[in-house]
């Protein structure tokens, strides 16, 4: 028999999963022949998948992903793409994170880059690591904006993102930067270097983003901080991803 009591104690301690199984054990009579370690364990063991479950949900909806449905076991290894599967499962493992090393995804429009960049994000979000993803000219912007306040919101925003696992930035230097902007970056890279894991989505080649930057102490900086622990995967192919799905993924 349920002790109302007892059910309405776990609602209030918020013990929602606890507190469903056990409604579920009182109505159901095969439950009755466990010991009570068992059926104890049982309650646990709900209550403590239902707040993963919870915990992943509250991830995936903190890093802002634009398509939240994107995942590494949907990534498509067509033979034009020469997809490294084995590198791509590696770092699916979110093992670059805990070694603070980035990510460089390059290739034209419509490769799949966001695509790949946002399932690599995903699966960091299954390990319960905290994931934020953004695109540079937002990013940017919210900085820049930030730095003209004079209540302390720059250095707020700034550890913001350095706080975070894991930080996408998609629409890497598609623009030339102006010195301010590239400033504003040099400590974004600086904060989080050897700290946490930044996963890039470029369309030019690394060795291209010189001229995007612009200062070439500060591109120098930058650099020096990103590419030499950064895992680099060009995506391309004979069809785009766009064309295979007319869409753009």
């Amino acid at each position: 028999m349920m002790n109302e009591q007892t059910l309405t104690k776990l609602i209030e301690m918020k013990l929602s999963g606890m507190a469903e199984a056990y409604k579920e054990q009182s109505a159901n009579k095969e439950f009755q022949k466990m010991t009570f370690e068992d059926r104890f364990s049982l309650l646990v063991d709900l209550e403590h998948a239902r707040r993963r479950s919870n915990k992943l949900q509250r991830l995936i909806k903190t890093a802002s992903f634009l398509n939240s449905n994107a995942c590494i076991e949907d990534l498509e290894y067509h033979e034009d793409r020469r997809l490294n599967k084995d590198l791509i499962l590696k770092l699916a493992s979110c093992s670059y994170i805990l070694d603070g090393h980035n990510i460089i995804l390059k290739g034209p429009t419509g490769s799949g880059k966001s695509f790949l960049a946002t399932a690599f994000g995903v699966s960091a979000c299954r390990q319960f690591f905290n994931v934020k993803y953004i695109r540079l000219p937002e990013l940017l912007d919210e900085l820049s904006l930030a730095k003209l306040a004079a209540d302390g919101s720059y250095r707020k925003t700034i550890k913001k993102y350095t706080k975070v696992d894991l930080l996408i930035l998609d629409e890497w230097l598609l623009t030339d930067l102006t010195t301010d902007e590239a400033a504003i970056l040099l400590e974004i890279t600086e904060a989080r270097h050897k700290v946490g894991s930044t996963i890039f989505c470029s369309q030019i080649d690394p060795s291209g983003w010189h001229l995007k930057l612009g200062n070439e102490t500060i591109a120098e900086a930058i650099l020096d901080r990103i590419i030499h622990d950064s895992y680099q995967i060009l995506l391309d192919g004979e069809v785009s991803m766009c064309e295979r799905h007319g869409l753009g993924r």
